[in-house]
């Protein structure tokens, strides 16, 4: 599938949203970015697979302080492919309260819900090693 210019725009712009709406706490529109069945894989952390918005939110609040107070995303690049769902990777750097900072690599299924652009599938990878371990032994 060619993605139209607008539709990569979209899709590049969903993926951002969503540092933008947990960090101002508005966890009750996660539907703005998420389908209502997501699934958010969690397991690089030890978390496993979140399953549905109410989920989602659930674990963002369980977490209470421990959540980053900055979400910052880069690196964006939507994949083309043919058929749904299109294919997303971003970088992730989160800021603490207390200034320390982690990176991590999102990987997203997007699909179009109505007019709109959701992320059905994230898969959050922490990054632990530079060179993702390459030449380390």
């Amino acid at each position: 599938m060619t993605l139209a210019l607008e539709d990569r725009l979209a899709v590049t712009e969903l993926i951002a949203l969503h540092g933008h709406l947990v960090d101002a706490g508005a966890l009750d529109r996660m539907h703005e970015v998420f389908t209502a069945n997501v699934v958010y894989d969690l397991s690089d952390f030890g978390q496993g697979e979140l399953a549905g918005l109410v989920a989602v939110k659930e674990a963002a609040l369980a977490l209470g302080a421990g959540n980053p107070v900055a979400h910052h995303i880069t690196n964006v690049c939507v994949e083309e492919i043919t058929g749904d769902p299109v294919h997303a990777r971003s970088k992730g750097l989160g800021v603490m309260a207390d200034g320390s900072c982690g990176s991590v690599t999102y990987e997203d299924a997007v699909i179009r819900v109505g007019a709109q652009w959701r992320i059905s599938h994230r898969r959050v990878l922490a990054r632990k090693l530079p060179l993702n371990g390459l030449g380390q032994g």
